[in-house]
This record gives structure tokens, sequence and C-alpha cells, in this order.
């Protein structure tokens, strides 16, 4: 059976393929163009495949609305309304041309999370080459449909939906014309603790969706995304920063640079060590063969000579023959004088295979 995979901007991505890292540059823009430039040349720097924006205004994806349904309970957001933190978190769209245009001269991979269909229709005329559904979006069906139409691929975020939340969208994509689809195990935490990520969940998807998998990772270090893809994940999405402790709302449960490069190294290094199925011997313990035990006589003895077991002794090198044969050597006679510390061999054994000799 055929792995599944699917195609970004010419990077093929899927089990064959070392992961794709996604550095979410967010709200850390803080409020400043030329702090948004820097990070994609920050995440360029770094390795990633691809830098991510969020398109929405404060009035495409919520009200204006003190009541307590509009006000953040907990957390690092505790007592803003919603509509006060996506004023401050979001990216203006005037920024979007030229963000884009700056990630393509670097020759990084652009896209968004569009959290309405005006940010899709804003997108599109960008020429972006693919689309991320948010964790909090993936009950929005009609959402998720309007994108599977641009024809694009989609990745889809799962953080708290359930199974059947996430065939739900999954259906959706698909109905509505979607061919290439992978969707990313969350925990919709900020931070999230890594207990809470359970990515044993990870491989049941695989199984359980057949899609392209991987993990939005909102834990503070690189611990559980290096891990998930020895768990088969292709994709990494991590928070991306200059500074995290520059202020913003993301700041501080994202990556710096030279952790982003880090990851991006050691979730390359992970996959490359999956490797396969191989019990062989591989390419660099050639050489240390000469380190394994074998059988070497331990004294000198005369053609004729009976071997006896204090005669032989199994000890490294290895370039006699292998411990196991030692039972069958001890009681043969010799046809040819041997030394002390030369190895056993059957061409100094007489009927090495005859029992009777």
């Amino acid at each position: 059976m055929t792995s599944p995979w699917i195609e970004i901007d010419g990077r093929r991505i899927g089990d064959g393929h070392s992961p794709y890292i996604i550095a979410e540059l967010s709200a850390n823009h803080n409020g400043k163009l030329e702090t948004a430039m820097r990070i994609i040349e920050e995440a360029a720097k770094a390795g990633a495949d691809a830098v991510k924006l969020q398109t929405y205004r404060p009035d495409t994806i919520t009200l204006d609305c003190d009541s307590d349904d509009f006000k953040i309970k907990g957390g690092l957001w505790d007592g803003r309304t919603l509509y006060e933190l996506y004023e401050e978190a979001h990216m203006p769209w005037e920024w979007h041309q030229p963000l884009f245009k700056h990630a393509r001269k670097l020759g990084i991979t652009i896209f968004s999370s569009p959290f309405d269909t005006t940010a899709v229709d804003l997108l599109e005329a960008l020429g972006a080459p693919a689309y991320k559904i948010a964790s909090f979006e993936a009950v929005d069906l009609p959402l998720i449909e309007y994108v599977a139409r641009t024809g694009k691929p989609m990745i889809i975020s799962t953080g708290m939906a359930d199974a059947e939340e996430i065939q739900e969208a999954i259906d959706a994509a698909r109905g509505a014309g979607c061919e290439q689809l992978a969707i990313l195990h969350c925990v919709s935490g900020y931070p999230a603790p890594p207990e809470d990520y359970n990515l044993r969940t990870i491989p049941d998807m695989v199984e359980r969706f057949g899609l392209v998998t991987g993990l939005s990772d909102h834990t503070i270090d690189n611990t559980t995304a290096i891990t998930s893809v020895a768990l088969g994940a292709s994709l990494i999405e991590k928070h991306f920063t200059l500074d995290r402790n520059g202020g913003g709302p993301d700041d501080s449960f994202s990556l710096e640079p030279a952790e982003l490069a880090a990851l991006c190294r050691d979730a390359k290094t992970a996959w490359q060590a999956l490797g396969q199925v191989d019990y062989g011997r591989k390419s660099s313990e050639q050489g240390n063969v000469q380190f394994r035990r074998s059988l070497y006589f331990v004294k000198d003895l005369k053609a004729g000579d009976v071997i006896t077991e204090e005669a032989v002794r199994s000890v490294r090198p290895g370039y006699g023959l292998e411990p196991k044969y030692f039972e069958l050597i001890v009681g043969k006679k010799l046809i040819k004088p041997v030394y002390k510390s030369t190895p056993v061999l059957y061409d100094y054994v007489q009927s090495a295979n005859d029992n009777n000799s």
C-alpha cells in the first residue's frame, strides 16, 4: 500500500520524506511589520520549510462585546475580551503582500490560516500555495469546504476535536474537492504540558484516517516534537518568535531562532534514524568487526596434538572462528603447528566436522 503524501510549493510531505517544519508567526509580530519581516528571515536561516501567518480581523473572528461569554477566563489572556486580544494579535491585511513577497525572495514557503471566506479570497489573490485550518475552526465545516474549493493542499489542526469531529472535517474537505489533505495532532493549551499530548495518538490517527499526519506542538521545548517523528509525524508546526520575552500574546510559548534551528536539524536526524527494518551489518560497523570475540589459541601446539579446553579461549579481536564453535573444536587434532595468540581456523584442524577424528 502506498503511503499518503501531499505536496506544498514543490516539497513532497509524507512518510518517505523528512519532516516538514512550519514556523508559526502568529501574533509574534507584536504590531510591527519590521518584526514580522525579521521573523521570516530567521525562519529561513533556521532551515524551516515554511512560515505560516494567521489571516483575520477582529470583526471577522469575534464580536466587539464585553459580556461574560466574550471574556477569557484563566490562562495567559485571563480577563481580556476576545475582541481586545484579536485586535492586538491580528496581522493587518495590508502586510500580507509585502510579507509574501519577502518570503518568496528568501526562498521559504509562506501560507496562512484563514478564519473566514474573505481571508481565503485575500490569500488566493496572493497565490497562497496551501491553507491551514486552525484547531478552533476545525468545526467550521463551511469554512473548510470553501478552502477545499480552492484546490490547494489543506492542513487541519485537530486540537479539542474528537474522532467524530475529525472525520466530519475530513469528509467536508474531501466532499468539496480537496485531494491533498493532512491533519495535525494538537493540544490547544498555551502552553500545553507534554503529558497532555498522548503522542501514541499519532500512529492511531495515521491508521484510522489514512492521511499525512503531523503535530502542532504548543509545548515550550522540542522534546515532544522530536519524539513525534518516531511515531509517524510528517509535519511539525511550532510557534516562532525572535524573543520569548518580547511581551506579545504568543511569545512566551514560542521557539527562539536557535531552538528552531535545532528542531529543523534534530527532526531530520530522528527521521533518518528511523530507517527501515534491517538486521544486517551496517556500513558504519564494518571496521569494528575486529572488536567482536572469536576463538584464539592461548598456547603453542604441535601438529598431531589434541586441542584441549585450556588451549583455546574466546577473546577479542574477531579474526578467528566464532565462539559458538568452541565445543566443536575441542578434542580435534591439529594438522599443523600453531602458536600462542593465533586465531583458531578450520585450516588448522583435522576433519573439524568429523566427530570420529
